[in-house]
């Protein structure tokens, strides 16, 4: 089970679970998100794993609010990749809804691995992307299914947790990735082009420039 954005992180994450002999099932959440760009490259991204099944589910977070991937707050722009304050494009507990989500169709799979492509060291600052949040939310799997209290341990597998962009890109090309399938940008332009300002678009432009590399979806 994968949860599947579109986006270089979560391509790069399936990637590594079908490389490790896993037969793959997505999950794309459409969340009201302002960037809903990602869920046609995740349906790209699906097509070249060659998932035995994606499923497209709608959870409209825009009507909670609280962000601005999912209201008309502008995005933060052109900040220091270096800035971990929480900023406004977290969207409340998006992560443990959208695991709670795979786990449940994990479960009606009798799938026992979720791999998600959440990173802690080259993020915008988001908690429900550290190695706690992971290992508690592992945990709660065990306590909040059939499956877990008659025995079965779920796994949650974070295989980007403890690497750089550049590091990511580069175990995606050892793959041989095509990352100009995925999108990253958080506010993209209206024919779908990156901004190449936004924070995502800041830290995947440094990622590729440490690799030595042009970003295959970076045009001019």
């Amino acid at each position: 089970m994968v949860l599947l954005s579109g986006g270089l992180d979560s391509y790069t994450a399936a990637a590594l679970a079908r490389a490790e002999g896993f037969r793959l099932c997505a999950l794309t959440i459409k969340y009201g998100q302002r960037h809903a760009r990602e869920i046609e490259a995740a349906r790209a991204v699906a097509a070249a794993l060659g998932v035995a099944r994606h499923i497209e589910l709608e959870v409209n977070l825009a009507a909670f609010g609280g962000s601005s991937l999912t209201s008309d707050t502008p995005v933060p722009k052109d900040r220091s990749i270096d800035v971990t304050e929480i900023p406004s494009t977290y969207v409340p507990a998006r992560n443990t809804v959208f695991l709670a989500l795979a786990l449940g169709w994990a479960e009606v799979l009798g799938s026992r691995d979720i791999f998600i492509g959440v990173n802690a060291l080259d993020y915008s600052g988001y908690p429900d992307c550290r190695p706690e949040f992971i290992a508690a939310f592992e945990r709660l799997a065990s306590l909040a299914t059939a499956e877990g209290v008659q025995g079965t341990r779920f796994r949650v597998h974070a295989p980007l947790q403890a690497l750089t962009k550049a590091e990511i890109i580069r175990k995606g090309l050892d793959l041989g990735l095509d990352y100009g399938l995925t999108h990253s940008c958080y506010d993209p332009n209206p024919d779908g082009r990156p901004c190449q300002r936004c924070d995502s678009c800041t830290l995947r432009a440094a990622g590729f420039a440490q690799v030595g590399i042009t970003d295959p979806v970076a045009r001019p």
